[in-house]
């Protein structure tokens, strides 16, 4: 069988169409992969180690402002207990659909009272330097905080819906997501302890 030049050029077109092709979707199948390889790390880094959270309310100015967003650690408390002054997200005890970030105030044990808008912890007045403005003079409390929970207040204190406020008072220890370490836009600022007011 004698085989014309035409034919010969038109199979080696068809295949080398077809090694192009294979070549192709080669290609796209390793792009594919890669992000999906991205995707599931970003999930499985967002599910168990950051918290990445968008504040929509002025409940922790000056140092958080409305919309900003804020990046913390999951693992923060993996071997260790939420100290006062930390920031925190967690499971807002009245509805659990929602995340809330504020101040650790009141720690397990601890007896938290608010007299003429000074807080007092078990008996001694807490210096709180990162407050928006002066409290108003009024009177909460006292709270016996129990085992594993932690009372929550937020740094702009004369407008924040906190432990003073709600039904369940407490965060239990299991609902708290991570600590807040960083504002990432639209700004950069330190929320680490000692840096609190950005």
């Amino acid at each position: 069988m004698v085989k014309t030049l035409t034919g010969v050029v038109r199979e080696s077109l068809n295949s080398q169409r077809q090694e192009g092709e294979t070549s192709l979707l080669k290609e796209l199948g390793s792009w594919l992969f890669i992000v999906l390889v991205a995707l599931a790390a970003a999930i499985m880094m967002n599910s168990f180690i950051i918290v990445n959270a968008e504040v929509t309310s002025g409940s922790m100015q000056n140092g958080i402002m409305t919309n900003d967003r804020v990046i913390g650690l999951r693992t923060a408390y993996w071997l260790g207990e939420p100290q006062r002054g930390d920031i925190v997200f967690f499971r807002f005890p009245d509805n659990e659909s929602q995340i809330f970030i504020k101040r650790v105030i009141g720690l397990p044990g601890d007896v938290v009272e608010i007299k003429e808008g000074v807080t007092y912890i078990n008996g001694e007045v807490l210096e709180e330097n990162y407050l928006a403005e002066p409290a108003k003079a009024r009177n909460f409390g006292p709270y016996e905080v129990p085992e594993d929970s932690y009372f929550m207040m937020g740094d702009n204190r004369n407008c924040s819906n906190d432990s003073r406020y709600w039904t369940h008072t407490y965060v239990s220890k299991n609902k708290i997501l991570g600590k807040a370490y960083w504002i990432y836009y639209p700004r950069f600022a330190s929320l680490m302890h000692g840096d609190e007011t950005p």
